[in-house]
């Protein structure tokens, strides 16, 4: 299929290994191809009693997706990014209502498109190399792979806090906040994957035995504070917060969020508010496609990746450049559903 994805069984596990180090792993249409269709096979599988997905040469698990592909795409017809996307969501969803215990090896760079094969799993594992984020709004884009499911679950407005800035957690913060089942020293990884393929069956045992006590969580030391400044469903609002506030760090979030698309901004804060009452996950994917099957082929996702990707010049020219020019009709087109034959199924 692709030499980006190793697919093994070792034991009784089947075995994801992100194999494109180049790109620190990231997911292209042929990898999540790939994965869904191992699922499949290993579904049915009786040798196989659960999977584990991890990265194999290189640093960083993953990540995200192949976002200059995406971005070439859009910029055209946009229909090899529309099928990216579909395949991509596929694979989540098929994490997602898996009926094996699937465990995630979270070591190292873990944003975007990894946070989608990570989240699903019922055993996620961080180490002190985890650095986790969801930084779409940077180039124009939005946490999806189920962010809007996600993160609308996290402890008060953390969800939105990581949404708008793309702030980057480490294992520590992940573990605190449930994004982590588990926190193991990096050393370990390898005697846990060996002790789980033996017997899946002793995994709660296994990643028990082998956790550690994590260093004190930094993000949840700022909770109040994100709660508070955080609080509303209106960029302009939070936008007032935070300057009302003048401390050092809500202008350090101002700042932040400045640099990031105020349209893909109300995007995710959209996102979030309709991912808290999603009836399933099956119905948060298929919104998730509309809105990328729309962002994709627009101007701030191109510039985005202009000018954060491609020249890096960091300086992105957004349109709308502020948030009050963003207008509630434009943020209903890009969440307007598509006609049936094109929308997101979990099958092909």
């Amino acid at each position: 299929m692709t030499d980006d994805v190793r697919i093994e069984t070792d034991g009784k596990a089947g075995r994801i290994r992100l194999n494109r180090p180049k790109a620190i792993h990231a997911l292209n249409t042929p990898m999540c191809i790939a994965m869904a269709k191992a699922l499949d096979e290993w579904r049915g599988d009786t040798a196989i009693e659960a999977v584990l997905i991890d990265h194999a040469e290189g640093r960083g698990f993953c990540a995200g997706g192949d976002i200059r592909m995406v971005a070439e795409s859009g910029a055209g017809d946009g229909s090899a990014a529309r099928e990216f996307f579909r395949q991509e969501y596929r694979m989540n969803h098929r994490l997602f209502t898996y009926a094996k215990p699937v465990v995630t090896f979270m070591d190292g760079i873990t944003m975007g498109g990894g946070v989608g094969i990570s989240l699903p799993a019922k055993y996620r594992v961080a180490t002190e190399n985890t650095k986790l984020a969801m930084p779409e709004t940077g180039i124009g884009l939005f946490p999806d792979v189920g962010g809007g499911w996600y993160l609308s679950r996290l402890p008060g407005r953390m969800g939105e806090y990581l949404a708008l800035t793309g702030a980057r957690i480490d294992g520590a913060d992940c573990l605190a906040l449930g994004l982590a089942t588990h926190y193991l020293p990096s050393d370990r990884l390898d005697e846990a994957k060996r002790r789980i393929a033996e017997d899946p069956q002793a995994v709660d045992t296994v990643l028990g035995e082998l956790s550690v006590q994590p260093p004190e969580s930094k993000i949840m030391a700022d909770q109040q504070a994100i709660d508070r400044l955080f609080a509303a469903d209106r960029l302009e609002d939070i936008y007032v917060a935070l300057e009302e506030d003048g401390g050092e760090w809500a202008n350090a979030q101002l700042t932040t969020l400045r640099t990031k698309s105020p349209q893909t901004m109300k995007v995710a804060l959209k996102l979030l508010a309709d991912g808290r009452t999603m009836p399933t996950f099956e119905d948060e994917m298929r919104q998730e496609f509309a809105v990328a099957a729309h962002v994709c082929q627009r101007h701030d996702f191109i510039e985005g990746v202009r000018a954060v990707i491609v020249d890096k010049d960091n300086d992105p020219k957004w349109n709308p450049a502020t948030p009050e020019a963003v207008s509630a009709h434009m943020i209903d087109q890009i969440f307007a559903p598509l006609p049936d034959d094109e929308a997101w199924t979990p099958q092909g």
